[in-house]
């Protein structure tokens, strides 16, 4: 027997999921880097890793695809959902999540979307970002982890998010997520995003929530609704005082086996 895997994704930001209910696989850095190599591996943007604890919910043990641990993933919470429910480990409709940012309500509706509660979206300043020698404004937003969502006029779509934004070092010790978004309308926004531990990806669910509230936080308003249009898609993003909610799609794709000796030979 091989390692069971399953690929998804949401809004294009893809999954390789690992079910692992008794926490067996030893899940190193080489094997996440080699499993996301979109050339020697099966291509992702992260690894998430089912596992159930001796006490409370299943646990979303989130990899990013550089090998390193992350707190949160938006998208991977909603295709960790829908796997839950599509292996009837949880019930459609509303159930939680463990994650390292803490526990994370869901709902999985009949159309395949997954709505998630990822906890209050904190302003906690202001830096900037560096793209190709010109400065983009910002606001920090915690939303279990860091961000930093720059509002520009300058076209998402012209800027070049090959190489990691520069950023202040003092402000993210630990490295940040990057967001430039343009305002297409009231409650309509546009973003790309370039993840720390990644690089550009097609979405970014907690820096959709970062986004919003970025931009709630410009018009001096702290609570508020707005489409994001993402290259992977669109979500909806609902920033309340005492959290936010994230809805977009999740989609499970494919299921197979690992090679044994492939995993081992890692």
């Amino acid at each position: 027997m091989g390692v069971e895997f399953l690929k998804g994704h949401g809004t294009e930001n893809d999954f390789v999921v690992l079910p692992d209910p008794d926490g067996v696989l030893d899940l190193t850095e080489e094997r996440v880097r080699a499993l996301c190599d979109r050339q020697r591996g099966l291509g992702a943007d992260g690894v998430l890793r089912v596992v159930r604890p001796d006490f409370g919910p299943w646990f979303m043990d989130y990899r990013n695809a550089d090998g390193s641990i992350a707190e949160m993933c938006g998208n991977g919470v909603r295709v960790f959902a829908r796997y839950l429910v599509e292996a009837e480990l949880a019930p459609l409709g509303e159930f939680t999540i463990g994650t390292r940012a803490g526990q994370r309500d869901v709902v999985v509706h009949d159309d395949g979307t997954v709505t998630v509660g990822m906890g209050r979206a904190s302003v906690t300043g202001t830096s900037t970002a560096v793209v190709g020698g010109a400065e983009f404004g910002g606001v920090a937003v915690d939303v279990g982890n860091p961000h930093l969502a720059c509002v520009t006029e300058t076209p998402v779509a012209a800027l070049d998010l090959r190489d990691q934004p520069g950023y202040d070092p003092a402000v993210f010790p630990n490295g940040v997520n990057v967001e430039f978004v343009n305002v297409l309308g009231d409650g309509a926004l546009r973003m790309r995003v370039h993840e720390r531990g990644v690089g550009e990806t097609r979405s970014c669910g907690t820096g959709t929530v970062a986004t919003v509230a970025a931009w709630l936080h410009g018009t001096g308003r702290r609570t508020g609704k707005a489409t994001v249009d993402v290259l992977g898609g669109r979500v909806t993003v609902v920033v309340e005082e005492d959290g936010a909610t994230l809805t977009g799609p999740a989609v499970l794709l494919a299921r197979g086996e690992l090679d044994q000796a492939w995993w081992d030979a890692l």
